[in-house]
């Protein structure tokens, strides 16, 4: 199944999942598990969204975007920490509303049951979809994938806090459930914010990803007279890439320098998947210097 395929099976599953909490917080007059039904609404949402950005992400380079679309996957991940967060203030606010005015809550056993439901289809979508994203290393999928895996915590502590009031009688336990729920929410959403923040900007590759280039270098030195420096490495949604300078004799032929790097670039795109490899070819006595001011102006 491919990335897209998860994205509208979460679409199907987040439309369950919110009319199976809106019939328990209707059964039952609970605010937690209205709050719970608040972040369906948001999954959905997110869920789209994210489906729209994978699309874009896996067009063709084209005149206007020559290095391809492979950077709107961001755009998903960073809506969905925004959708997150508001959905977090939102249950705050009704949290605190009821805190200050606690109401009974009734027909637990049913509404319960639902919310159990509903926490294990989000649990199963979200750790297949965990599991695809890291394959295809999509930011889009983990974003929607880590958002129901939140959706799943904030029913369990729904569920646990409503267990609570029903054999306790303390009223207060629900609405201060949604609170401490709305908190684990927020700090969810600030981290996918950041996440995504951070690809926009072109952040470098992964540490074992890096190990694995340093290692095919390494390897070529070692059979041929050539050297490598200029190594700058960044990540675009599920597509990653590496410039570098190869060094080599000022004597060698043009065929001879073109084979060696064809057959480096090949190395590392086997080594790290999903890699594109470019290497200028330069003589040993020769240095680009691109930290100089001057090759900014």
């Amino acid at each position: 199944m491919q990335v897209a395929s998860y994205l509208k099976l979460s679409v199907g599953v987040a439309l369950a999942t919110i009319a199976l909490k809106t019939g328990a917080w209707w059964w039952t007059g609970s605010v937690s598990l209205a709050a719970d039904a608040l972040e369906s609404l948001v999954n959905l949402a997110g869920a789209m969204f994210a489906l729209a950005m994978v699309s874009i992400a896996a067009r063709p380079p084209d005149e206007d975007h020559p290095f391809g679309h492979h950077k709107a996957e961001f755009f998903s991940g960073g809506f969905e920490g925004v959708l997150i967060i508001a959905a977090g203030l939102g249950i705050a606010w009704a949290a605190a509303h009821r805190l200050m005015d606690p109401q009974p809550v009734e027909g637990l056993g049913l509404g319960l049951a639902l919310a159990v439901i509903s926490s294990a289809l989000n649990g199963g979508l979200a750790w297949a979809m965990l599991r695809k994203a890291r394959e295809h290393r999509s930011m889009a999928l983990e974003a929607d994938a880590r958002h129901l895996f939140t959706d799943v915590w904030t029913s369990a502590a729904v569920v646990a806090g409503l267990i609570g009031v029903w054999f306790t009688g303390w009223l207060w336990l629900d609405p201060l459930l949604a609170l401490l729920v709305s908190l684990n929410i927020l700090r969810e959403g600030v981290h996918l914010i950041w996440r995504a923040s951070q690809g926009l900007m072109d952040e470098a590759l992964d540490a074992p990803s890096q190990a694995a280039i340093h290692e095919v270098l390494v390897r070529f030195t070692q059979a041929d007279p050539v050297r490598f420096d200029h190594i700058v490495s960044r990540h675009a949604g599920q597509r990653r890439f590496v410039d570098l300078h190869m060094h080599m004799p000022a004597n060698w032929s043009l065929g001879q320098a073109a084979a060696l790097r064809n057959a480096v670039e090949r190395a590392l795109m086997q080594a790290v998947p999903g890699l594109r490899a470019s290497i200028q070819l330069l003589p040993s006595d020769v240095e680009a210097h691109f930290d100089d001011p001057k090759d900014l102006m």
